[in-house]
């Protein structure tokens, strides 16, 4: 069963630290509890998001650098 990581706050969600560095986490990647799984910057503040659980993530529902809301699904994982 799928279940999905959320983001706690609105603001632009990133899948990698800076831009010359590689992703978190891609697609098909196994995650633990904890893992980082992308970051969101909220006026020059960033937050690390975390995998509340573990499981692989089967898709990302957003883009990198999109804008997201409070509670809306980031990641699927299996």
């Amino acid at each position: 069963m799928a279940e999905t990581i959320k983001s706690p706050m609105p603001g632009t969600f990133y899948r990698r630290p800076d831009p010359e560095s590689a992703p978190f986490v891609n697609e098909g990647d196994e995650v633990s509890s904890g893992d980082t799984i992308g970051i969101i910057e909220v006026m020059k503040s960033f937050h690390e998001i975390k995998a509340e659980g573990a499981g692989t993530v089967s898709r990302f529902l957003i883009e990198d650098e999109d804008p997201v809301g409070a509670g809306q699904d980031l990641v699927e994982l299996e």
